[in-house]
């Protein structure tokens, strides 16, 4: 079995800053993509950043210029930090990874539960 848990959510003022962190832990061979969404209240999930285990990026329109996704592959942790935030960016902010149980296995997605991130105005 595999776990990710995130942690680093909370409140914020407009314009502050917030680091997430989410690792991976469990029966882990390596780890493909890992990637970041959100939730709002009444919408739907929707992608923040992804980055693949050769360090490729991905960013949402709404967060390329304020976002940064970063990994540890030897941590098996994926980060991202958010500056400038705004009130939009308030949400519950899911990790999601891609794990290989073994050499040559299939990738399965896995969720963290999420963390709040409440950004006020």
């Amino acid at each position: 079995q595999v776990q990710l848990v995130e942690s680093g959510g909370g409140l914020v003022q407009a314009g502050g800053s917030l680091r997430l962190s989410c690792a991976a832990s469990g029966n882990i061979f390596s780890i493909d993509a890992m990637g970041w969404y959100r939730q709002a209240p009444g919408k739907q999930r929707e992608l923040v950043a992804t980055i693949t285990n050769a360090g490729i990026t991905n960013y949402a329109d709404s967060v390329k210029g304020r976002f940064t996704i970063s990994r540890d592959n030897a941590k098996n942790t994926v980060y991202v930090q958010m500056n400038s935030l705004k009130p939009e960016d308030t949400a519950v902010y899911y990790c999601r990874g891609e794990v290989r149980p073994w050499a040559g296995g299939p990738a399965v997605k896995y969720w963290g539960q999420g963390t709040q991130v409440t950004v006020s105005s």
